[in-house]
This record gives structure tokens, sequence and C-alpha cells, in this order.
């Protein structure tokens, strides 16, 4: 079994947080690939390889998703549910990275399968720290399923 880079999709419409969270990698030292959408509906053609990614050569399937939940359109909510409940995406880990400390919300995306729910931090001391335990722990620790079929 060989542990390969994972591919890590960042779904999250603020430029400003996406920024913040790759600055956040690069100082944590993450070995990852990136890529990024910006909304529900961007996010599922993503990972169904519909629309701009029909013919893309460069879409992989993400080896985890740190997903905003407020975005426009299909929100984040959407997304995990139809994530989790479609056989060939289920297997993904989904972490919620949101603004949202609702407990609402975190029952829900719980409930909805997601596999962890962090709160932004408003203070970017505290998001930079958050996001190195985050790299720490799901991209340096986690084994992917992924990995097994390698």
């Amino acid at each position: 079994m060989t542990k390969q880079l994972p591919n890590l999709l960042i779904v999250e419409d603020s430029d400003e947080d996406y920024e913040a969270t790759t600055r956040a990698l690069r100082k944590a030292k993450a070995q990852c690939e990136v890529s990024r959408t910006v909304h529900g509906d961007d996010a599922l053609n993503y990972l169904y390889k519909l629309g701009k990614y029909t013919e893309l050569e460069t879409v992989t399937r993400p080896s985890i998703i740190l997903l905003d939940l407020n975005l426009p359109g299909t929100d984040g909510r959407d997304v995990l549910e139809q994530i989790k409940n479609d056989a060939k995406l289920r297997t993904i880990p989904v972490v919620v990275l949101t603004t949202s400390s609702n407990p609402k919300d975190i029952e829900t995306c719980y409930q909805n399968g997601a596999n962890s729910y962090i709160v932004k931090p408003v203070n970017f001391i505290e998001f930079m720290q958050i996001i190195e335990s985050f790299s720490r722990y799901w991209l340096k620790s986690v084994i992917f399923l992924e990995d097994l079929e390698r």
C-alpha cells in the first residue's frame, strides 16, 4: 500500500477564506493537491464531472472535501447530503468548515454523514492553528480508501 498525495477539494465561495486556508496549508507544509469550487452546484459538477469539468483531465476524485455550509445556490448542507447519499461518493470524508455554530447545523451535518465539523475562528492565528491540526490529522495521518486501491 502506497500513500499518495491526497487530493483536497475546498468548497468555499469566499476568496479571503480560501486564501487564508491555502496560506495556512502552506505554512503547515501540507502535502496535498488542492482544487477549489466556489458554490454547491460547482462542487457537484466537479464530483460528477459535469459542465465545465466534463472534458478536463485534471479533475480527480477528491481524497477529502473541506466544505463551507453557506454557499450561493445549492448550499453546503445539500451538497453534503447528496455526497453521503451517493454510493460512489459517500466514502469521501467531508469536513465541514463554516462560520455557523448553530446546533441545528451541527446536528444536521453529523446526521447527514459529515466526518467532522469545525467552526471557523474569527482570529487569524486561531484559524491557522485549526488548519494546521486539520492538515496534521487528515492529510498526514489518515489512510484514504484510494490508498488501498493503488
